[in-house]
């Protein structure tokens, strides 16, 4: 389309055409087309309202919603021509609706500015992916209680500073990151509040000398209330930092557990066998099955902080009210809902295939003297105090490195020689399995409490 200062909206205030680049350069359309369903249904809702408080009348307002409909149609059929020269979404849609039923459709931008539609669009936008996105997390989530539920009593080692360091419940280590998920559902759904509130209305900055019913086209709309605050309507977007805050965390929970996995599917730890259709092989060394998935989901999480950066700036020198910069919040937002809604996806679908090697996971919690705590745990329950069997314990382990022999493996003379306390019943203690059966308290590893944590887990969804 060539650029005519006519064919724009804005066109009867300039006297020369926009230069070629500059229009390719401050044009959206090329990635804000995306939010079409939401303009067109705050569109409808806004005719309607017009009629309602009677700016325009009952045959015209249906006249603009049949429009807007076939419009719809149009799209969803592949059978829409976007133009640059049009600039945005808005004035697509607005353009092509007066070319099909005439002067009626100049009437739709009575009481409205892009500044307020554009935010209104984008509210829109964000509710159904929020919404969306809420499944998909609660989707992973009930793909983690599955899997806690059916390796409750699968050992491996729990770690801290990667080093061995006791011995706990596979389903146990599941639960916790089904935990860290919950917690992201709730921030979600807690952003979500503060995106369904209304900026149609609000107009350029202003509000409109409009007799406009706000509330009217909210319920319309589905969302709770209007904007209290025409400037703050137009000119913020902190909503949209906040999902892409809420989304970064997500997905840093999402880059520690492909940590996980990575290591856990090495030849070193060999605890887990990732489905071959979720991981690739090398071009040269054919022995190779390389974790793809995890190494993706953790790569992306620096993508999605990246957006929330980026928005950050965006916005710390905005002076009220409407700035074109906010045209650069769009694509990080939709990168955004992009990646993450991939992420929960294909970890939704790779978890329940994961196969364990409990045999691996078992030998490598018997390293490093993992029921070294139990030990002292037994020693504190023969009334030796905490410090003293702490001390006790820090001797045995200390003989057991020099004499490649772990606690377990040891006779009773060679445990009685760091305390005479210490009876046949020590050895109970010191397996894994009695252990873990040994934290049987609410939020421990013992497997009946993992087995009712997933069962509460599976409630609260």
């Amino acid at each position: 389309m060539t650029d005519d200062t006519s064919s724009k909206p804005w066109g009867g205030r300039f006297t020369e055409s926009t230069d070629a680049f500059v229009e390719d350069f401050t044009a959206s359309i090329g990635f804000d087309h995306r939010l079409y369903r939401h303009d067109i249904a705050g569109s409808i809702a806004h005719a309607r309202m017009l009629a309602h408080v009677n700016i325009i009348t009952d045959a015209e307002a249906g006249e603009i919603v049949e429009g807007l409909e076939r419009i719809l149609a149009e799209i969803e059929q592949g059978n829409f021509s976007w133009s640059v020269g049009l600039e945005d979404i808005h004035m697509n849609i607005e353009a092509r609706l007066i070319e099909r039923i005439g002067d009626t459709g100049k009437k739709l931008h009575t009481g409205r500015s892009r500044n307020d539609q554009v935010a209104t669009d984008l509210r829109l936008y964000l509710r159904d992916e929020i919404d969306a996105l809420a499944a998909a997390i609660c989707r992973l989530r009930l793909a983690l209680i599955d899997l806690a539920e059916r390796e409750a009593d699968s050992i491996m080692p729990g770690f801290t500073h990667l080093q061995v360091a006791m011995p706990v419940s596979f389903g146990h280590h599941m639960l916790a990151w089904e935990a860290m998920l919950e917690r992201d559902h709730q921030r979600l759904l807690d952003c979500r509040k503060r995106v369904n509130s209304m900026p149609l209305g609000a107009a350029a900055l202003a509000g409109t000398s409009f007799p406009i019913d706000r509330a009217f086209t909210a319920r319309l709309l589905g969302f709770d209330a209007p904007a209290t605050n025409s400037l703050d309507a137009v000119s913020d977007r902190d909503f949209v930092i906040e999902f892409c805050a809420a989304a970064a965390l997500i997905m840093m929970h999402l880059s520690r557990f492909s940590e996980e996995l990575i290591l856990w599917s090495s030849a070193q730890f060999s605890f887990i066998e990732l489905p071959d259709r979720f991981c690739t092989g090398s071009s040269i060394m054919p022995q190779k099955k390389n974790p793809d998935v995890p190494e993706l989901v953790r790569g992306k999480s620096g993508r999605v902080t990246g957006h929330l950066v980026s928005l950050l700036m965006l916005m710390k020198g905005q002076p009220l009210a409407y700035n074109k910069d906010n045209q650069e919040d769009k694509e990080p937002l939709f990168d955004t809902v992009d990646t993450l809604a991939g992420s929960l996806r294909v970890f939704a679908d790779m978890m329940p295939a994961i196969q364990l090697r409990h045999d691996n996971m078992r030998t490598a919690a018997r390293q490093g003297f993992s029921t070294a705590t139990d030990l002292a745990d037994y020693l504190v329950r023969k009334g030796i105090a905490f410090r003293d069997a702490h001390e006790i314990v820090g001797r045995a382990v200390r003989y057991g490195v020099d004499n490649d022999k772990d606690l377990a493996d040891m006779t009773l003379a060679e445990l009685q020689a760091f305390s005479d306390v210490i009876g046949d019943d020590v050895f109970a203690v010191l397996t894994l399995d009695g252990s873990i059966a040994a934290r049987n308290h609410a939020g421990g590893t013992a497997p009946d409490q993992v087995r009712a944590a997933a069962i509460h887990a599976r409630e609260r969804l």
